[in-house]
Order: C-alpha cells, then structure tokens, then sequence
C-alpha cells in the first residue's frame, strides 16, 4: 500500500476534512548508473568546498541568497519553516472553476487525495459527488515540503484528484519565446475543412490502456540484445515534411484512408467517426450550465444501459454535456439521464 507523502484538512466554505496525499502516477523509465568508459567504476557526486576542496556534511549546509560581488543573505532551513504559509496544513479551496478554463500547460504533476479515516468519508464524498455533478474544479494553495503550490481539485470516480498547478509566472509567453509563429490566416478554406474532417475520422474514445511507452520496450530490448552479445535494428527515420503544395492531397488520402473506420461495428474499444461535412462532431451552442437543451437523450436510463460508451457519448456530443470527454460509460448515463428528466 501507499505511503502518505502529506497530510493535513480540506476545507470549502467552513466544512473541513482530514486528508492524506498520495502520488498518482509512478515512473517507469529504464535506469542507468554512470560508468567510466572501459571500466565498471561507478560516478559519484558529493558535496564539496568550492574554495578548499573539501566533502561537507549535509548538516552544514545553509541557504545564501547571492548580492552579487561575493556577499549572502545567510538564512537557515528552519527560519524558511517559521515563516512558510499554510503552517496548519490546510488546503483551502477559494474558488471554483470550470476546468476547460485552465489551459494544459499549467498543469504539473498530480496526486490522489485520500479521507484520513473511515469517520470523514461522508464529508470527502459530498465534496467529490458536489464537483463531479457540477462540472467544476476547487482552486486551492497549500504547502508541501518548503514550497507554497497552486492546486486543482478535481473529481474522479471515487476519489479527488489534486493538480499541482504552475504559477502563472512561471508558464512563458510563446509569442516572446518562440521564433517563429503561424497567424490564424494562414489556415482557411477547404483544406481547413478537409483537416476538421480528418480530426473526425480519426477522433475516438479515449482509453488509455490502449497506449504504452514504445521507446521504454526498445531500450529494453537494446540492454536485453547487448547482454547477449547481439545488435538491434535502428528505427526508420522519420518521414519528411509535407510540401505546402501537396498539402491538400495529403489531407485527401488521409481522410479517405480512415473514412471505413466509420462504418465499423461497437465492439467496446474505442471507435472512429468521421465528421459531418457541415462542421465537427459534437459540435454546439452554449446555452448555459441550467438552459434547456433543444434534444433529449433517445430513450430513458434502461435503453441508455443498452448502448456502448461510444453510442452514449455521441448522444452526449451532440446534447453537449458538459465534461464528457472525462465522463466513464456509468458517469455518461447519468448525465444523459439528467438531461432527460
């Protein structure tokens, strides 16, 4: 089982509850020691002097803020804790918002928030069915380890997920960092549609057991084949760009390569649709989170159960249902079952 990483309350409005953090994803990546090159001697760093050369223990280290020319602010570990926010442990959620609002690069790193005890599962629940029936994601600091983090808090099915966030400081305008930009105009017309349609042939339900890391199997396969004494084929190289002029037959063939995909049975993966040629699946009119919607779902709960989660979430498409694309086959029944009613 997990171990807690942190622990302190939640609170919204003047509820509170107790709860523990757990990281929520792990790494898999093939690790290497550093060798000498022609020996097995292990690389090693330390901790050393600049000025006399000397290993120094990680008990005599301090923090120094540089002046410049040569002068520190001195400041010791625990004066950092004494002024550090949020010394209660609370992550208190100030706001919320949707969370289509708040643009991916901001997101860091996520982790499971977990009730501290049977006694708080009642109170962790509410909050976590409140959000998910809403739509919405709490806006919350807290801090961890010396450092005060920007959250999310989202609802998942049966449990709260906290989103380490960037500051907005710290994400860098692309418009003064990347050299060079395309401007809106420069896609129009017919090859727009065409690429609207292939994002529709090509658009299906996300489920990511259906991806794995490639890269991670051929070093693998690299170490395993070195191990016995044996060489691994190199990877194709990429392919070349598409020449401007070509681009629309580009497009063309790719639509027309995926186009059967449409007319494939549901076998319960996920499932191509190609776009309408008037415009992208799913699309439609804001009209409010309360507004009355123009359709109703097809049939009641007992025929939704009926459908696949592709069916299901072509119905929430073309209904609009807010947060779908993160919606499970049970959650979209819901949903389309609220819409009915």
């Amino acid at each position: 089982m997990a171990r807690a990483m942190w622990s302190g309350v939640l609170t919204f409005g003047l509820v509170t509850v107790p709860v523990q953090m757990f990281t929520a994803t792990e790494d898999h990546t093939v690790h290497f020691r550093q060798l000498q090159r022609g020996t097995s001697d292990r690389i090693r760093y330390q901790r050393v002097n600049e000025r006399t050369g000397q290993e120094v223990d990680y008990g005599e280290i301090v923090k120094g803020y540089d002046l410049g020319g040569g002068d520190y602010v001195i400041v010791e570990p625990g004066e950092l804790d004494e002024i550090a926010p949020g010394k209660s442990q609370v992550i208190e959620i100030t706001g919320f918002v949707d969370l289509e609002q708040i643009e991916p690069v901001y997101f860091d790193r996520p982790y499971y928030l977990a009730p501290k005890g049977e006694e708080y599962t009642k109170v962790y629940e509410l909050l976590r069915a409140a959000l998910e029936e809403e739509n919405k994601t709490g806006i919350a600091t807290f801090v961890m380890r010396g450092k005060q983090h920007l959250v999310a808090l989202r609802a998942q099915e049966d449990v709260l997920l906290l989103h380490i966030l960037h500051w907005a400081d710290e994400v860098r305008d692309p418009h003064r960092e990347l050299p060079v930009l395309p401007g809106h105009a420069d896609a129009h017309g017919k090859e727009l549609d065409t690429a609207r349609q292939l994002i529709g042939a090509l658009s299906v339900d996300w489920n990511p057991e259906e991806y794995h890391d490639t890269y991670e199997e051929r070093v693998k396969e690299l170490v395993d084949a070195k191990a016995k004494g044996q060489e691994i084929v190199s990877e194709e190289a990429p392919p070349e760009a598409t020449n401007v002029l070509s681009l629309m037959e580009a497009l063309q063939r790719s639509v027309d390569q995926h186009a059967k995909g449409r007319e494939r049975p549901s076998t319960g993966r996920a499932e191509v649709r190609r776009l309408p040629a008037g415009g992208p699946a799913g699309s439609r009119e804001k009209d409010g989170r309360k507004g009355k919607r123009d359709k109703a779902p097809r049939g009641g709960k007992g025929s939704l159960e009926q459908l696949s989660k592709g069916e299901l979430y072509q119905q929430a498409s073309e209904l609009g249902v807010p947060g779908r694309s993160k919606m499970n086959r049970d959650q979209l029944i819901r949903a389309l079952s609220r819409t009915a009613s």
